[in-house]
C-alpha cells in the first residue's frame, strides 16, 4: 500500500470512527494536548482508545508544561496530563505531595533526552563548534544565536539559567525566543536546507532528531541540585551553578479525583507507554505523510495491535478489534 493510500485510509477511518457512538458509562473527561508532536501523538492515541474502547467523551485542552500544572493546582483540571517532562516542572512534586495528582507511568519508557545541539555538518567543517568552549570562543560559527525553547515550556526557565551560568550572552550570542515547537523545528530544517549554522535547545524523541544529524553539546556533569534550581523561578541561585540536562523522566499523571472515579480508564493510561524508538518511528511517519495527529493515531492502531492490545481491558479490546479489523 502506498503512503498516500495509507494516509487517506487512516484519515477516512479517523473521521468515521470519531463520529461513532459515545458510550455513557465513562462520561466526560479532560486531557492535555501539549504543544509538541510526541505529546500530541500520545494524546491522540489515548483519546481514540478512551472514546472508542471505554466510551468516554474526551475534551482536549491545548496546553504546555507550566500552564497545565497550574491549571490542575487551581481548578483540578485537566483530568489527564499525558506527557509531563518533570525535570522542567518544579510544581510536580508539590502537587503530588499534596495529593492533587497521581503519577501513573513513564509514558516514554526509556525517558526523554534534552540538550543543546549543533548540526553535524557545522561540526564536520569546524570541529571547535562541537564543544561549548569552542562555541563561546567562536560564536560566529553558530550564527551568534542560541535558539531558545518556546514560551511557557519548562525548558525555557532551565535554558535561561544555563545560558547565564555558562556565559552564552556574555560571549555575544543572542538568545532567540521561539513562540512554538513548530518554529523551533522549522529553524533546524531551514538550517539544513540552506547549510547555515544553528545552535540551540532540542529534545527527543522527535522526528527532527531522527531526520537531521545533530551533535549534542557536552555541558559537563549533571548536578541534580543545580538543575532543579535552574527550573525553579523562586530559587535564589538560578543562573549560578552549571549542570548538564539529565535523561528526563516523562510521565503520565492524573488528578487523584480522576483515579478514584475512573479506575478502568486510569488502568489503561497506566499501561500506555512508548519507547523512544517507537515514538521516533511514529513521528517520522507523521512527517513523511504530512499526516494529522488523528491519522497518525489510526496508523498506529491499525498497524500495531500487538502493542496497544496489551494496554486494554477485555471489553475495550473487543470494541476496538471490531472497529479496526
Amino acid at each position: 500500500m502506498s503512503k498516500k493510500m495509507l494516509k487517506n485510509g487512516a484519515a477516512a477511518a479517523a473521521i468515521a470512527l470519531s463520529a461513532g457512538a459515545a458510550y455513557a458509562e465513562c462520561g466526560e473527561i479532560t486531557m492535555t494536548e501539549m504543544n509538541w508532536a510526541s505529546s500530541q501523538v500520545v494524546s491522540g492515541v489515548a483519546k481514540f482508545i478512551l472514546e472508542q474502547g471505554y466510551g468516554c467523551t474526551v475534551e482536549m485542552i491545548p496546553s504546555s508544561t507550566v500552564p497545565a500544572l497550574a491549571s490542575v493546582a487551581e481548578t483540578g483540571e485537566p483530568d489527564i496530563v499525558t506527557e509531563l517532562w518533570i525535570n522542567g516542572a518544579p510544581s510536580y512534586e508539590k502537587l503530588e505531595a499534596e495529593g492533587k495528582i497521581t503519577t501513573l507511568t513513564d509514558v516514554l519508557s526509556d525517558g526523554g533526552v534534552e540538550g543543546w545541539w549543533v548540526p553535524k555538518f557545522v561540526v564536520d567543517e569546524y570541529p571547535e563548534a562541537g564543544t561549548l568552549e569552542g562555541i563561546l570562543a567562536n560564536p560566529e560559527l553558530i550564527g551568534n544565536r542560541f535558539h531558545q525553547c518556546p514560551e511557557g515550556w519548562g525548558c525555557q526557565r532551565a535554558n535561561d539559567s544555563k545560558t547565564q551560568a555558562f556565559g552564552v550572552v556574555d560571549a555575544g550570542i543572542e538568545v532567540f525566543q521561539h513562540g512554538s515547537g513548530e518554529t523551533l523545528a522549522s529553524a533546524i530544517a531551514a538550517a539544513f536546507e540552506n547549510k547555515e549554522p544553528w545552535f540551540g535547545y532540542y529534545w527527543g524523541p522527535t522526528a527532527i532528531l531522527g531526520k537531521y544529524p545533530m551533535v549534542k553539546i557536552d555541558l559537563g556533569e549533571y548536578n541534580a541540585e543545580v538543575h532543579t534550581c535552574d527550573s525553579d523561578p523562586e530559587c535564589p541561585n538560578r543562573g549560578v551553578g552549571k549542570s548538564e540536562y539529565p535523561v528526563s523522566p516523562v510521565k503520565t499523571v492524573v488528578t487523584t479525583a480522576f483515579l478514584e472515579d475512573h479506575p478502568e480508564e486510569a488502568a489503561f493510561m497506566k499501561n500506555l507507554s512508548f519507547t523512544n524508538a517507537q515514538m521516533n518511528s511514529l513521528l517520522a511517519w507523521k512527517e513523511a505523510n504530512t499526516a494529522s495527529t488523528e491519522e497518525t493515531a489510526v496508523n498506529f492502531l491499525t498497524s500495531q495491535p500487538d502493542v496497544w492490545g496489551a494496554w486494554l481491558n477485555d471489553a475495550a479490546k473487543e470494541k476496538l478489534a471490531g472497529l479496526l479489523q
